[in-house]
C-alpha cells in the first residue's frame, strides 16, 4: 500500500486526526534533525574541514540520497520499525497510542538537547511505540518479539563494531601514511574528511529516514481507518519530506550536539577524523543492508571513542563518555515509561 502525495494533502485538509498525527510525526523527524543528523557531520566541522552551514546544507542533500537510494534498493529497516509493534484491530486507539508514543518521543529527546546530551532517536522511536503499545494492549502482547530483538542485535552492534571499526581505520591509516610528508596528508584528509563526513550523512538518512517513514505510513494508515495494512510501498515526496525537515532541525539546533560529540568528547586531527567518519559510515551500512535499525548516535559516537582510544586511553574525554552512556541507558525505561503514561492519558482522554 501507498498514498499519493495528492491524495495526501486532500485527506489533511479534511482529517484533523491525520493532520495532527502528522505535526506530531514531523516534529519527530525535526528533533532528530537536531539531536541525531549533527552526529553525522561533528567531526569535519570540530576539525574545521569544512564549514558548520556548508556541512548542514551538505548534510540536508546526503540524508535525502541515503533516504532515496537505500529505500531502493533495501526498505527493511522501515519495515522492521513498522512490524514492531501491534496496535490492534481498533485503528482509533491505535492512532491514540501512536501519537501518545511520539509525544513522549519530542519530549524525551528534546531535554537531552538541552543539556547537549547526543540522545539516541532511534532506541526512542522503539521505546516510546513499545510503552504505547504496552498500555493499549494492557501486557506485552502488542511487541512483536521477532522485530524487536533486531533492536539488541543493534545496539550491540552499533557499540562493539563503532568502536572496533574506529580503531583499525584509524591504525590502518596511521600505517599507510607513516613516513609521508605530514603536510601532504594534513591537506588531503582534510578533503577526504569532507567525503567522509557526506558518506555518514547518506547512511543517517539510509538507517534513520526509514526509521520514521515506517511510523509516518503507520499513522497515515492508522488515520485511514485502515490497522490492517502488513505491507507498504514508502512515496518518493515522503522521502524529500523527511530529508528537509531533518535538515531544517540540524540547521536550528545542531550546534550543541556537533560540540559535545566532534569537539569535547575527542579532540581529533583531520586523519582521525576521517578514520571515524569511516569507521561509522560503514557499520551503518552493514546494519542497513541486513534490516538491523541501529542508533546513528551509538555507532558514530563509539567510533570517535575508538579512534582516540588506538592513540591512548587518556584521549577519550571519560566524562562527556559517561554522560552520553548513562542518556543511553535511561532511554528504553525512561522514554518507554512516557509513551506508556501518555498512551494511558490520551486514552482516557480521547
Amino acid at each position: 500500500m501507498t498514498i499519493s502525495l495528492s491524495t495526501f494533502l486532500e485527506q489533511i485538509t479534511t482529517n484533523p486526526v491525520l493532520a495532527v498525527t502528522v505535526l506530531l510525526t514531523l516534529g519527530v523527524i525535526l528533533v532528530n534533525g537536531w539531536t541525531d543528523a549533527p552526529n553525522a557531520i561533528a567531526t569535519c566541522i570540530s576539525t574545521r574541514a569544512i564549514g558548520a552551514r556548508t556541512a548542514i546544507v551538505m548534510a540536508a542533500v546526503f540524508n535525502f540520497l541515503g533516504v532515496f537510494v537505500m529505500t531502493m534498493i533495501n526498505a527493511s529497516v522501515a519495515a522492521t520499525i513498522y512490524n514492531m509493534v501491534d496496535f490492534g484491530g481498533n485503528a482509533h486507539e491505535a492512532l491514540i497510542a501512536l501519537c501518545a508514543a511520539l509525544f513522549a518521543i519530542v519530549t524525551w529527546a528534546t531535554a537531552a538537547w538541552w543539556f547537549g546530551i547526543p540522545t539516541s532517536e532511534s532506541h526512542a522511536l522503539i521505546a516510546g511505540v513499545s510503552g504505547a503499545a504496552i498500555a493499549l494492549h494492557g501486557g506485552l502482547a502488542g511487541i512483536n518479539g521477532s522485530e524487536w530483538i533486531k533492536v539488541v542485535y543493534g545496539l550491540f552492534l552499533s557499540t562493539i563494531l563503532g568502536f572496533a571499526f574506529g580503531w583499525i581505520s584509524v591504525k590502518l591509516i596511521e600505517f599507510i601514511c607513516k613516513g609521508m610528508n605530514r603536510r601532504r596528508t594534513t591537506r588531503f584528509f582534510g578533503g577526504a574528511q569532507i567525503a567522509g563526513g557526506a558518506a555518514m550523512a547518506f547512511m543517517h538518512g539510509a538507517q534513520d529516514g526509514q526509521k520514521f517513514m515506517g511510523v509516518f505510513m503507520l499513522g497515515i494508515f492508522l488515520a485511514n481507518g485502515q490497522a490492517d495494512a502488513e505491507t507498504f510501498q514508502i512515496p518518493v515526496w515522503l522521502m524529500l519530506l523527511c530529508s528537509l525537515v531533518m535538515g531544517l532541525g540540524t540547521s536550528i539546533g545542531g550546534y550543541r550536539i556537533i560540540k559535545a560529540v566532534g569537539m569535547d568528547m575527542v579532540k581529533l586531527e583531520k586523519y582521525q577524523g576521517f578514520a571515524a567518519d569511516i569507521a561509522g559510515a560503514g557499520c551503518l551500512l552493514l546494519s542497513s543492508l541486513t534490516g538491523i535499525p541501529v542508533s546513528t548516535t551509538h555507532t558514530k559516537t563509539t567510533a570517535i571513542m575508538g579512534v582516540g582510544a588506538a592513540r591512548r586511553l587518556s584521549s577519550v574525554n571519560w566524562g562527556v563518555v559517561k554522560e552520553m552512556a548513562l542518556t543511553w541507558i535511561l532511554t528504553f525505561p525512561g522514554c518507554g515509561l512516557i509513551g506508556f503514561l501518555m498512551a494511558e492519558l490520551f486514552i482516557w482522554i480521547f
